[in-house]
């Protein structure tokens, strides 16, 4: 249970999403009884019929940001920045013409302390101090950085969605790597089980009763970084910032009382809500940086049901899954659905797991 080899599984590697659907809706929908292992194969339209009247939705309103920028060296080198700390460097300084933030850097020589990095829109960058992987780094311009990185930046795909183009500001990707209910910048990465929402099945789900509230996790890069270690609870999370409000904490509490599910939608909402919960499942507002890793063996206490994409082997977020259900029923039903065709990671299908 706790060896990282108990994690894996084979994915063709058609199975893996290039593009979307072309209509949010129209992914398909695997439901699972976490506790019979029973499944039923639907779409994700069929949200409405299968929630139930009272259930609390609750999403993540995070934004993915434009956050990786291409550009040169001053000597004339190639340079590619993913920017790591959005939300709590520009985007906490929306007006600043400086800011100290944190990036990953790549390019054909290592870049060293002191180096100037040249940008589109006299966006420059020096680099102040490498530790590891993670470069700091002071961006200047004549603009609000935040307004030259919104122009000149491009939306980070992950790793397995691949694009001959690396994007451009046309590019759909910037539309649909991102939810309609997406408000707050600051996410590198999206939170993927959204994405099959419409604002038109929202309102169908509102019309049958089902509620819906948010909170704020931004994504951070940590998602794509791997379990090393062979005993997973060695493991350690990246921490990502979170806002949960006074209201949300309140509607959920409001649910939990009255005897009605709380749903999450994607594994960032069901760490935001386990992390913030109590051990009865009452929540209070919070804000600050979420580093829980949920695993087999784990007690939830704040969520009844999730809605999650199929995700990587050996993943973090293939063992929080199985931490809901558990680890042999979550890659039985992996294999059910590569036996029936389904789309996975980011731009695959979706499960409602209750």
């Amino acid at each position: 249970m706790y060896c990282i080899d108990d994690y894996d599984y084979v994915l063709p590697l058609e199975r893996i999403a290039q593009n979307p659907c072309s209509k949010r809706d129209e992914s398909r929908l695997l439901r699972l009884d976490r506790v019979s292992g029973a499944t039923q194969h639907h779409r994700f339209s069929d949200l409405p019929k299968l929630l139930r009247p009272g259930d609390l939705l609750v999403v993540n309103d995070t934004a993915v940001v434009p956050a990786r920028l291409y550009g040169k060296k001053a000597s004339g080198g190639r340079v590619e920045l993913l920017l790591l700390d959005y939300a709590t460097s520009i985007a906490a300084e929306p007006e600043a013409r400086r800011v100290v933030c944190r990036a990953l850097v790549r390019s054909a020589k290592p870049c060293r302390e002191g180096t100037s990095l040249l940008f589109d829109s006299y966006l420059t960058a020096r680099v102040i101090s490498c530790n590891g992987e993670t470069f700091t780094l002071e961006l200047t311009s004549e603009e609000p950085i935040a307004r030259v990185i919104d122009a000149i930046g491009i939306v980070p795909l992950p790793p397995y969605i691949h694009r001959t183009d690396p994007g451009g500001r046309t590019s759909k990707d910037a539309l649909r790597y991102q939810t309609v209910y997406a408000r707050k910048k600051g996410a590198v990465a999206a939170p993927t089980a959204g994405l099959h929402f419409t604002e038109e099945l929202l309102q169908q789900l509102r019309s049958v009763g089902i509620r819906c509230v948010s909170i704020t996790l931004h994504v951070g890069y940590g998602t794509f970084v791997p379990v090393r270690v062979e005993d997973i609870r060695r493991h350690v999370m990246h921490a990502e910032w979170f806002h949960l409000s006074a209201e949300a904490a309140k509607e959920i509490n409001a649910a939990k009382i009255e005897g009605r599910r709380v749903v999450a939608v994607g594994t960032t909402v069901v760490r935001t809500l386990e992390f913030c919960s109590n051990e009865d499942g009452m929540l209070q507002e919070r804000s600050g940086a979420c580093d829980l890793f949920i695993y087999p063996g784990y007690r939830f206490r704040a969520v009844n049901a999730m809605i999650t994409n199929f995700h990587l082997p050996k993943s973090t977020l293939l063992m929080l899954v199985s931490a809901f259900s558990d680890r042999t029923t979550i890659l039985r039903t992996y294999e059910e659905a590569v036996r029936e065709g389904y789309r996975f990671y980011s731009y695959g299908d979706a499960m409602l797991i209750e």
